[in-house]
């Protein structure tokens, strides 16, 4: 009688078990969480901003690309001074000019740059005003290339390159007018027009050696690569992440175009915010954080 107890609790227990193997209790499913793509990433900055944006990046390793209006052309403010820059190496190197001339300092213009703490009839030569008009956007600086160079010469240079988006129209302030400056669309764009596209091209083909040569190539970004204002596309990047870049700043508008040199490959970006509104020029401008932002989306939306 006890045996066919024991072995009768025996077999309840081990039915018991059994049957709690085969009965699982009731879970939840975890939410599946989808990752955002680099558009929605963007458009998620761009829609919580107070203005129109243009965007143009590549991975300059790897071609993978980002467009946001990147077509139109929009004002470029001190951006400009990048294709200036292009064409004054170019009359170097055809020797029509040289990187002793002299410049006699006069009509100093307001706005970015040293030269106006200079006195009157101070002189220059040219390597000198070329680096200022891009490690720290002088205004004057630019103001006396254009004349030596003519900003026809910029856009027919531009024109050769395929860059039929981008115009230099007139000097700071007024005065020396480009051909192009007298098409009344112009007149919207101020002192240069340009697409966020054509500029992007523009430093791939710096990148690659093509405008010029590869030695003025190379020449031309490092001296991008001193440019001083960095509180754009190069805002708190790391000392181990370079970058060559020119920005430019006009009253509601913001505007950064240069290359990050970053590990997963070379993000070449152009990007403008306009129609701002207000006008602050700090540090912490709206504009300028949104380019910001901006850069670190597509740095690692873009990375290889």
């Amino acid at each position: 009688m006890i045996r066919k107890f024991f072995a009768a609790a025996f077999i309840f227990v081990i039915s018991q078990a059994v049957l709690a193997q085969k009965v699982k209790p009731t879970q939840t499913p975890l939410p599946v969480v989808r990752a955002q793509t680099l558009n929605e990433k963007i458009q998620n900055e761009t829609e919580k901003f107070s203005g129109k944006v243009w965007i143009y990046a590549k991975n300059l390793d790897t071609g993978r690309d980002y467009a946001l209006r990147s077509e139109e052309q929009v004002r470029t403010a001190s951006t400009i001074k990048l294709p200036i820059m292009t064409e004054v190496f170019r009359q170097v190197a055809e020797k029509k000019i040289n990187w002793t001339d002299e410049f006699t300092l006069k009509g100093k213009q307001g706005g970015s740059g040293i030269l106006g703490e200079f006195s009157e009839g101070a002189k220059i030569d040219l390597r000198t005003a070329t680096n200022l008009m891009i490690v720290v956007s002088d205004n004057t600086a630019t103001n006396l290339i254009l004349d030596k160079i003519s900003t026809d010469s910029v856009n027919d240079f531009m024109d050769t390159l395929g860059l039929k988006q981008t115009k230099s129209l007139r000097k700071i302030g007024g005065g020396g007018d480009a051909k192009a400056a007298s098409d009344p669309l112009n007149k919207l764009f101020g002192i240069g027009v340009s697409s966020p596209r054509d500029m992007v091209k523009l430093l791939e083909m710096l990148e690659r050696g093509e405008v010029v040569s590869k030695e003025a190539s190379k020449e031309m970004l490092d001296i991008l690569r001193r440019q001083q204002y960095k509180d754009g596309i190069g805002r708190n990047l790391l000392d181990t992440i370079p970058s060559a870049s020119k920005s430019g700043a006009l009253d509601r508008l913001r505007s950064d175009v240069g290359i990050i040199y970053t590990r997963r490959g070379r993000i070449a970006m152009a990007i403008t915010v306009d129609d701002m509104e207000t006008v602050r020029y700090v540090p912490d401008n709206r504009g300028l954080l949104l380019i910001w932002r901006l850069s670190q989306i597509l740095q690692d939306g873009l990375a290889k």
